[in-house]
Protein backbone atom coordinates (compact mmCIF):
# COMPACT_ATOMS: atom_id res chain seq x y z
CA UNK A 1 0.00 0.00 0.00
CA UNK A 2 2.75 2.32 1.09
CA UNK A 3 4.87 1.34 -2.84
CA UNK A 4 1.32 2.72 -4.41
CA UNK A 5 0.92 5.75 -2.37
CA UNK A 6 4.53 6.98 -3.17
CA UNK A 7 4.26 5.93 -7.13
CA UNK A 8 1.21 7.61 -7.08
CA UNK A 9 2.81 10.77 -5.00
CA UNK A 10 5.72 10.76 -7.28
CA UNK A 11 3.32 10.70 -10.75
CA UNK A 12 1.61 13.92 -8.97
CA UNK A 13 4.86 15.65 -8.00
CA UNK A 14 6.00 14.99 -11.68
CA UNK A 15 3.08 17.04 -12.79
CA UNK A 16 3.58 20.20 -10.49
CA UNK A 17 7.75 20.19 -11.12
CA UNK A 18 9.55 22.41 -9.05
CA UNK A 19 6.49 23.60 -6.81
CA UNK A 20 5.72 19.84 -6.28
CA UNK A 21 9.53 19.19 -5.15
CA UNK A 22 9.10 22.05 -2.74
CA UNK A 23 5.54 20.68 -1.37
CA UNK A 24 6.66 17.45 -0.58
CA UNK A 25 10.04 18.47 1.30
CA UNK A 26 7.83 20.92 3.13
CA UNK A 27 5.14 17.87 4.25
CA UNK A 28 7.90 15.67 4.46
CA UNK A 29 5.70 12.30 4.22
CA UNK A 30 8.46 10.91 2.18
CA UNK A 31 12.05 11.05 3.48
CA UNK A 32 13.62 14.12 1.84
CA UNK A 33 16.39 12.16 0.44
CA UNK A 34 13.77 9.92 -1.60
CA UNK A 35 12.10 13.15 -2.88
CA UNK A 36 15.49 14.92 -4.10
CA UNK A 37 16.42 11.97 -5.96
CA UNK A 38 13.58 11.48 -7.56
CA UNK A 39 14.00 15.26 -8.43
CA UNK A 40 17.60 14.12 -9.69
CA UNK A 41 15.55 11.73 -12.00
CA UNK A 42 13.59 14.33 -13.38
CA UNK A 43 16.82 16.71 -13.97
CA UNK A 44 18.05 13.58 -15.99
CA UNK A 45 14.93 13.41 -17.92
CA UNK A 46 14.80 17.19 -19.49
CA UNK A 47 11.78 17.80 -17.41
CA UNK A 48 13.06 20.43 -14.85
CA UNK A 49 16.58 21.97 -14.14
CA UNK A 50 19.64 21.33 -11.73
CA UNK A 51 19.58 24.36 -10.19
CA UNK A 52 15.76 24.86 -10.52
CA UNK A 53 15.87 21.41 -8.75
CA UNK A 54 18.21 22.83 -5.42
CA UNK A 55 16.28 26.00 -5.43
CA UNK A 56 12.97 24.26 -5.03
CA UNK A 57 14.50 21.56 -2.34
CA UNK A 58 16.19 24.57 -0.63
CA UNK A 59 13.08 26.45 -0.36
CA UNK A 60 11.07 23.40 0.79
CA UNK A 61 13.20 21.81 3.77
CA UNK A 62 13.47 25.26 4.91
CA UNK A 63 10.13 25.93 5.28
CA UNK A 64 9.59 22.71 7.11
CA UNK A 65 12.27 23.87 9.38
CA UNK A 66 10.56 27.07 10.22
CA UNK A 67 7.39 25.84 10.63
CA UNK A 68 8.82 23.12 13.70
CA UNK A 69 10.85 26.14 14.49
CA UNK A 70 7.78 28.72 15.11
CA UNK A 71 6.12 25.42 16.64
CA UNK A 72 8.69 24.83 19.50
CA UNK A 73 8.96 28.82 19.70
CA UNK A 74 5.43 29.48 20.91
CA UNK A 75 4.02 25.72 21.38
CA UNK A 76 6.81 24.45 23.50
CA UNK A 77 7.77 21.11 24.79
CA UNK A 78 4.02 20.08 25.76
CA UNK A 79 2.63 20.85 22.61
CA UNK A 80 5.09 18.49 20.48
CA UNK A 81 4.78 15.57 22.94
CA UNK A 82 1.39 15.74 22.74
CA UNK A 83 0.87 16.56 18.55
CA UNK A 84 4.41 15.59 17.60
CA UNK A 85 3.33 12.02 16.08
CA UNK A 86 1.20 13.48 13.62
CA UNK A 87 4.56 15.32 12.30
CA UNK A 88 6.29 11.75 12.47
CA UNK A 89 8.48 13.18 15.55
CA UNK A 90 7.77 10.75 18.56
CA UNK A 91 8.97 12.09 21.93
CA UNK A 92 12.65 9.99 21.68
CA UNK A 93 13.08 12.01 18.83
CA UNK A 94 12.46 15.52 20.68
CA UNK A 95 14.51 14.38 24.35
CA UNK A 96 17.46 13.59 22.29
CA UNK A 97 17.26 16.76 19.60
CA UNK A 98 17.55 18.47 23.17
CA UNK A 99 20.22 16.79 24.49
CA UNK A 100 22.21 17.52 21.24
CA UNK A 101 20.77 20.79 21.40
CA UNK A 102 21.60 21.83 25.51
CA UNK A 103 24.96 19.79 25.13
CA UNK A 104 26.59 21.74 21.39
CA UNK A 105 24.70 25.07 21.64
CA UNK A 106 22.87 26.69 18.80
CA UNK A 107 25.92 25.35 15.80
CA UNK A 108 24.10 21.68 16.42
CA UNK A 109 21.07 23.20 13.87
CA UNK A 110 23.69 23.30 10.97
CA UNK A 111 25.98 19.55 11.70
CA UNK A 112 23.04 17.60 12.85
CA UNK A 113 21.44 18.07 9.17
CA UNK A 114 23.18 15.12 8.16
CA UNK A 115 22.45 12.75 11.37
CA UNK A 116 18.58 10.25 10.33
CA UNK A 117 16.26 10.91 12.95
CA UNK A 118 17.57 13.95 14.94
CA UNK A 119 17.64 16.33 11.69
CA UNK A 120 14.24 17.44 11.99
CA UNK A 121 13.61 17.65 15.43
CA UNK A 122 16.35 19.84 16.34
CA UNK A 123 14.56 22.64 14.83
CA UNK A 124 12.06 22.25 17.82
CA UNK A 125 14.53 22.85 20.65
CA UNK A 126 16.38 25.79 18.55
CA UNK A 127 12.46 27.35 18.74
CA UNK A 128 11.98 26.44 22.76
CA UNK A 129 15.35 28.36 23.29
CA UNK A 130 14.10 31.16 21.15
CA UNK A 131 17.57 30.91 19.17
CA UNK A 132 17.72 34.23 17.22
CA UNK A 133 16.05 33.45 14.11
CA UNK A 134 18.54 34.43 11.33
CA UNK A 135 21.53 32.36 12.96
CA UNK A 136 18.69 29.49 12.66
CA UNK A 137 17.82 30.30 8.77
CA UNK A 138 21.65 30.64 8.05
CA UNK A 139 22.58 27.19 9.70
CA UNK A 140 19.76 25.66 8.11
CA UNK A 141 20.11 26.95 4.50
CA UNK A 142 24.05 25.84 5.13
CA UNK A 143 23.27 22.82 5.56
CA UNK A 144 20.12 22.06 3.20
CA UNK A 145 21.69 23.40 0.09
CA UNK A 146 24.18 21.11 0.31
CA UNK A 147 22.23 18.29 1.28
CA UNK A 148 19.58 19.02 -1.52
CA UNK A 149 22.64 19.17 -4.16
CA UNK A 150 24.09 15.91 -3.02
CA UNK A 151 20.82 13.96 -3.72
CA UNK A 152 19.72 15.79 -6.38
CA UNK A 153 23.16 14.85 -8.19
CA UNK A 154 22.65 10.74 -7.27
CA UNK A 155 19.21 11.25 -8.29
CA UNK A 156 20.43 12.39 -11.69
CA UNK A 157 23.40 10.10 -11.91
CA UNK A 158 21.10 6.89 -11.54
CA UNK A 159 18.69 7.53 -13.85
CA UNK A 160 15.54 5.44 -13.96
CA UNK A 161 17.34 3.33 -11.32
CA UNK A 162 17.14 6.30 -9.13
CA UNK A 163 14.97 4.04 -6.38
CA UNK A 164 18.51 2.61 -5.82
CA UNK A 165 19.14 5.31 -3.34
CA UNK A 166 19.21 4.29 -0.20
CA UNK A 167 22.16 1.25 -1.51
CA UNK A 168 24.38 3.96 -2.57
CA UNK A 169 23.74 6.91 -0.35
CA UNK A 170 25.48 5.59 2.97
CA UNK A 171 28.76 6.02 1.79
CA UNK A 172 27.72 10.08 0.57
CA UNK A 173 26.10 10.60 3.80
CA UNK A 174 28.76 9.62 6.43
CA UNK A 175 31.62 11.91 4.11
CA UNK A 176 28.75 14.48 4.40
CA UNK A 177 28.56 14.18 7.93
CA UNK A 178 32.39 13.75 8.79
CA UNK A 179 32.66 17.19 7.34
CA UNK A 180 29.94 19.00 9.27
CA UNK A 181 31.58 17.46 11.91
CA UNK A 182 35.09 19.28 11.04
CA UNK A 183 33.51 21.96 9.85
CA UNK A 184 31.04 21.99 13.39
CA UNK A 185 35.19 21.44 15.21
CA UNK A 186 36.07 24.66 13.57
CA UNK A 187 33.51 26.60 14.67
CA UNK A 188 34.24 25.70 18.35
CA UNK A 189 37.77 26.67 17.78
CA UNK A 190 36.67 30.11 16.77
CA UNK A 191 34.72 30.41 19.27
CA UNK A 192 36.99 29.63 22.24
CA UNK A 193 39.84 31.44 20.35
CA UNK A 194 37.24 34.75 19.79
CA UNK A 195 36.41 34.37 23.37
CA UNK A 196 40.27 34.21 24.89
CA UNK A 197 41.48 37.27 23.16
CA UNK A 198 38.45 39.67 24.08
CA UNK A 199 39.36 38.20 27.79
CA UNK A 200 42.93 39.06 27.12
CA UNK A 201 41.95 42.39 25.61
CA UNK A 202 39.67 43.20 28.46
CA UNK A 203 42.63 42.35 30.99
CA UNK A 204 44.98 44.73 29.05
CA UNK A 205 42.25 47.22 29.16
CA UNK A 206 42.37 46.91 32.94
CA UNK A 207 45.76 47.46 33.07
Amino acid sequence: MMKTFITAAFAYLSKLGYIGIASALMVEVIPSEIVLSYAGFLVSQGKITFIGAAIAGTIGGLIAQIFLYVLGSYGGRPLLLRYGKFLLISPRHLEKSETWFNRYGAGVVFFTRFIPIIRHAISIPAGITKMAFTRFIFYTIAAIIPWSILFIYLGKTLGSNWRQINQISGSYVHLALLLSVIAFGLYFAFKIIRKNKEKSNYEELKK
